[in-house]
């Protein structure tokens, strides 16, 4: 497999003048299960498409299985898995029809992995795809992604559709097939405990950049909340090294910063003769956090 299946240097999309990606660099690592975060509109699906070839960046460079994404060959293609944001399939088969007709394509199809994925999702094979709902549409799309197995998977807001227990069910399969990590997979989501079950590693897209790369217990362990109690009232414009949002009213203020060592506390608590407690933050809070303008 290759050291980073996933590879995007100085990324470039723009639509006129407005710019979405600018400048994105981001290696995704062979066998991860990476969760792409960013607010709506930040460009999330506009990187998976430049990632997959399937629209072209305004410049930069971006690298699927060791091959530019847009000249992928045939057999790269069958090595990798996407689910897209809207699914659309040919509203006159059945579903069992539309499962043989993209196994056709894959010279590897799982027939028994997509038995097993029907049952889960408590897909009916025998309905059209004119009937179903978005959210069994969304099913099938995540089933015809996983069939055949592929290396590299890549899923653009598979869970926005789905119920409650069929994201339960999704999710279950989303770990069964990472757990051995010899798949790597990428996938946007706006629900940030849906990303905390199942991704070992998070970027987060903001301002057409990436804001932040990596493992995702270390984002939790990085970023902290200061809650200040001091003696005196807080100056309103009172900074800290690494602080990135504050809130101050009166002598007390809670600053959200990226690393709360034991001499930044030391340093508040002397300067302000004030007590610090540090909080932990979840995935969500981080988001909110580090999105605040």
């Amino acid at each position: 497999m290759t050291d980073a299946p996933i590879r995007l240097q100085e990324l470039q999309k723009h639509y006129r003048k407005k710019v979405v990606l600018d400048g994105v660099n981001l290696d995704i690592p062979a066998g991860s299960v990476v969760g792409l975060l960013g607010k709506n509109g930040e460009g999330k699906t506009t990187l998976i498409k430049c990632a997959l070839g399937l629209i072209a960046p305004t410049g930069g460079r971006s690298e699927v299985l060791g091959e530019n994404s847009w000249q992928l060959t045939a057999q790269t293609k069958a090595r990798v898995g996407y689910v897209p944001q809207i699914v659309q399939l040919y509203p006159w088969l059945t579903v069992r029809q539309a499962i043989d007709y993209f196994a056709a394509f894959y010279p590897k199809w799982n027939d028994r992995l997509v038995g097993e994925l029907l049952r889960e999702f408590e897909v009916d094979a025998k309905q059209r795809i004119a009937v179903l709902s978005l959210g069994t549409l969304q099913k099938i799309a995540i089933i015809l992604a996983l069939a055949h197995e592929p290396e590299l998977l890549i899923l653009d807001e598979p869970a926005a559709s789905l119920d409650p227990a069929a994201r339960r069910d999704f999710l279950k399969a989303l770990v069964d097939i990472a757990v051995d990590g010899k798949r790597t997979i990428l996938f946007s989501t706006h629900i940030t405990s849906d990303l905390e079950r199942v991704a070992d590693r998070v970027a987060i897209l903001r301002n057409g950049k990436i804001a932040y790369d990596g493992e995702l217990a270390d984002l939790k362990e990085q970023v902290k909340r200061l809650r200040i109690t001091a003696r005196a009232p807080i100056a309103p414009g009172f900074t800290i090294p690494g602080g990135f949002r504050s809130r101050i009213e009166g002598n007390e203020a809670l600053i959200s910063v990226r690393e709360a060592s034991p001499e930044l506390l030391s340093s508040i608590e002397s300067q302000l003769e004030a007590r610090v407690r540090v909080e932990d933050l979840n995935l969500e809070d981080i988001f909110l956090e580090m999105h605040h303008d």
